[in-house]
């Protein structure tokens, strides 16, 4: 069997979706093809918190993104400026000026006309009071330089933008698995896929490729993942497997859990190296795939192997933080810190264990020294600089003294019970290595020339990030990328001879 398209999308996560909606705007026939149920579409996106990093200069901006905010809303809270150079100089920083500063460019320039874009396809966004922002004097402060999440998290996202793209008329194949691309000498020009038990043969003046490629959920809670890019008619392309993951981490940490697909090869298509794994906090006993909370330590006394930390868990340190939690597999809160903590901490999911008394709590964790954890704890209250006011909204300077790695900011005695402990690991989320791409979103070969009606965005993609990334700028990037990827096959599709 074989049909048609203008434009085919192979995934349906956020970047696809953004792609399809770009590319209907400019063709009439596009196929969006995803593997995985209708329920569980979306990839990666589905399982994130939604927030999406964008520059913006004031209240004006935001209103343009977020035009319900209440007049009351705005008052009581500071949403300061983001600018285009912060985020130029966070994206320097997180990625110690590895990133590519073409893709970078466009990032940041791009960014919030991207948001108010989704906004007119119907996406709705809302300030991320509860992770981004803490009330002082009776007023709101934002910091981080992330302000802006999609109303519903990921989930909501998804939902959004498949609305979106079913009322303009896209079509949406689900259960649909990628096998192979179809090129000859003018370039990529088609998919085989499998569906409903039948092979199809599916054609397109243009197509497009994300990491989403054809997704379904394995045993162990992984995604695996068979995204085709590139110009030969096969391409390798492997899951996240156990020896991939163990290649990316110390032979002392535990093995980490996958929330996504591990680094995707592709014949005839270059990629760039990926210098680390994106791994969000998440419960250690649990097989879901929800990260918790990458912030914990903003709220933190000890963690239960006397480790603390002497790094700002901000939005930009993320990928290093969360990658910290191999080593150190558990947190501990009292209770006048609790209003801090995430909505992640109270799902059915997580590990925890809570005691009106440190000296109760030590014995109920899991694989720690109960005696030496009760003797960290201790040591760690003992060393909080109490004098120093606790100020969440900024680096209040209120640290620990004469431990062997001191805290540096946020330090609370753990005093007020009851005490709550948290099991955690890290997960994998993404790499920040892929597919090579050029400023028109189009997918470079090994012969460095760009592959003819093949384009690439989303985390498929590598160049934007390197060793670690500021929070919020890879939905960011889906979205950018995604536009830009859709319009330019649409484009193709429309050219005169395609």
């Amino acid at each position: 069997m074989s049909e048609s398209y203008d434009v085919i999308v192979v995934g349906a996560g956020n970047a696809a979706l953004c792609a399809a909606l770009a590319a209907r705007s400019r063709c009439e026939r596009v196929l969006v093809l995803e593997r995985a149920p209708e329920d569980e579409s979306g990839g990666n996106s589905r399982f994130t918190a939604g927030a999406m990093r964008v520059a913006y200069n004031g209240i004006d901006d935001l209103r343009e993104l977020m035009p319900d905010l209440a007049p009351a809303e705005i008052e009581r809270t500071d949403f300061g400026t983001y600018t285009e150079a912060q985020f130029f100089d966070d994206m320097g920083r997180a990625t110690q000026y590895r990133c590519d500063p073409d893709l970078t460019e466009i990032l940041v320039r791009r960014s919030f006309d991207t948001l108010r874009w989704m906004r007119s396809k119907g996406i709705r966004f809302a300030p991320i009071y509860g992770r981004q922002a803490f009330k002082v004097d009776g007023k709101f402060k934002f910091w981080g330089g992330l302000t802006v999440e999609t109303t519903g998290g990921g989930p909501g996202l998804i939902d959004a933008l498949t609305k979106a793209a079913r009322a303009s008329g896209i079509e949406i194949w689900y259960l649909a698995r990628a096998l192979a691309l179809f090129a000859d000498d003018d370039g990529v020009n088609g998919v085989r896929l499998r569906r409903e038990r039948r092979t199809i043969d599916v054609r397109a003046r243009a197509r497009w490729c994300s990491r989403r490629a054809a997704s379904r959920r394995t045993p162990n809670g992984a995604r695996a993942t068979s995204a085709r890019a590139g110009s030969s008619r096969r391409c390798a392309a492997p899951v996240s497997t156990p020896a991939m993951r163990s290649a990316w981490r110390s032979t002392s940490a535990p093995r980490p859990l996958a929330t996504g697909p591990g680094v995707m090869r592709s014949a005839g298509s270059a990629t760039r190296p990926s210098s680390a794994i994106l791994r969000s906090a998440t419960s250690a006993r649990s097989t879901a795939t929800r990260s918790a909370s990458c912030s914990m330590l903003r709220a933190s006394g000890s963690s239960t192997r006397g480790r603390t930390s002497a790094t700002t868990p901000t939005p930009s340190t993320a990928a290093w933080f969360s990658s910290s939690r191999a080593s150190s597999p558990g947190r501990i809160f009292d209770a006048k810190v609790k209003h801090l903590l995430r909505d992640e901490y109270r799902i059915k999911q997580v590990t925890k264990r809570s005691a009106a008394t440190l000296e109760e709590l030590a014995p109920k964790l899991d694989d720690v020294d109960a005696a030496a954890a009760l003797a960290e704890m201790h040591a760690y209250n003992a060393a909080v600089r109490i004098d120093v006011a606790f100020n969440p909204n900024v680096k209040d300077g209120r640290c620990t003294v004469g431990l062997a790695v001191n805290k540096s900011n946020w330090a609370n005695v753990l005093d007020t019970p009851p005490f709550d402990a948290y099991a955690v690991t890290c997960g994998i989320t993404f790499t920040f290595g892929g597919l090579r791409i050029d400023a028109d979103a189009q997918v470079i070969s090994t012969d460095g020339e760009p592959i003819a009606g093949l384009y690439a965005a989303g985390e498929l993609v590598g160049g934007s990030f390197y060793f670690n990334y500021p929070g919020g700028a890879g939905l960011t990037n889906g979205a950018v990328f995604g536009r830009i990827a859709g319009a330019n096959a649409a484009r193709r599709a429309r050219a005169p001879g395609a």
